[in-house]
């Protein structure tokens, strides 16, 4: 019998909020929008990309805290660790790779938005850089 992908361990900073996820990650990026910036008081946020029913939330439920109009960002209600963000009309995950306990199989590609980078961040990796969301 063939076995899935691994269950990665995910948790918010008061551990309050944990959840598991697959490694299976579509895709992993920066994030340098400024939005992104503001969620995390970073630079930029790393990211991984995953079908939303990959994504389980195991503890903490009721304490989850969705922001924004479209309940894009969810964080800790207690903490405010940013979590993950719903994205495609709600298909898809984007994992913030900083909460995850687990080391992931995958690392972020590229970085996107960094038109709107901030401006005291320096790049200095070999990754390619896109101004928007690559497509291809």
């Amino acid at each position: 019998m063939a076995q899935g992908p691994n269950r990665l361990r995910g948790e918010c900073l008061c551990r309050r909020v944990g959840y598991e996820v697959d490694d299976a990650f579509e895709y992993a990026l920066n994030c340098h929008c400024s939005n992104c910036r503001r969620a995390t008081g970073a630079a930029f946020k790393p990211f991984a990309g995953i079908r939303a029913e990959q994504l389980a939330v195991v503890r903490g439920r009721d304490d989850i805290m969705r922001f924004d109009e479209g309940n894009h960002d969810a964080h800790c209600g207690h903490c405010g660790s940013l979590l993950y963000s719903q994205v495609r009309d709600g298909a898809y995950a984007h994992v913030t790779l900083g909460t995850l306990v687990d080391p992931p199989s995958i690392r972020p590609t590229a970085h996107i938005f960094v038109g709107s980078k901030a401006p005291w961040f320096e790049i200095s990796d070999a990754l390619p850089q896109f101004d928007e969301f690559p497509t291809d």
